[in-house]
């Protein structure tokens, strides 16, 4: 049983309890970072590209995914059927007032959200954001690395563990940070692309 921790910092028993805590939070750094890339526009339609915007709905902000239909019809559209046909103003409304420089159409029925192709200069802007946003993650997998190392180091100091699982246990550690970092590395190398692509 794990002793009471007034500071409600992790008290770890283990180097393995330690690895799964870091395995576990670099897991959510790296789904952190898709959820980040998914909203980065590329020269092609998506939904995920309308992710950000709030519907005011009856006063409530909501997802527009959550009062409409979306579609990609076609590579340089998308279209947005309302389920509550009275909602549609306000949803042209929202995604107009969005930063993403869109100029939503509807018919009464349906908003057609055309998607303009990206100039080099704004597809220059995207790769930078991107390249910040994949530098936030790979910071956040630090931080994890370096919670884990304390904490390997802890139960060396505590006497739990031996000098050599201590030592067993950091190079476990650095893998991880490795093979993690890899991946937000391979996600920012192919959303690069995407942003790229002509």
């Amino acid at each position: 049983m794990k002793p009471a921790n007034p500071t409600g910092a992790n008290v770890f028993q283990s180097v393995k309890e330690v690895e799964t805590h870091a395995k576990t939070r670099m897991e959510k750094v790296l789904s952190g970072l898709q959820h980040a890339l998914a909203v980065i526009r590329t020269g092609r339609a998506s939904v995920s590209l309308l992710d950000p915007i709030r519907v005011d709905y009856y006063g409530t902000p909501t997802p527009l995914n959550q009062v409409a239909t979306l579609h990609v019809p076609e590579p340089s559209l998308i279209t947005v059927q309302p389920w509550d046909v009275t909602q549609i103003n306000a949803i042209e409304k929202a995604i107009r007032s969005s930063d993403l420089g869109l100029n939503p159409s509807n018919d009464g029925k349906l908003i057609r959200v055309p998607i303009p192709p990206l100039t080099a200069e704004r597809r220059k802007e995207l790769v930078k954001h991107l390249h910040a946003v994949a530098e936030e993650h790979r910071v956040g997998l630090r931080n994890v690395r370096r919670d884990a190392n304390e904490a390997i180091k802890k139960l060396a100091k505590d006497k739990l563990i031996s000098e050599d699982d201590e030592r067993r246990g950091l190079d476990e550690i650095q893998k991880l940070t490795d093979s993690y970092m890899q991946k937000v590395d391979q996600a920012a190398k192919i959303k690069e692309k995407e942003v790229l692509e002509l």
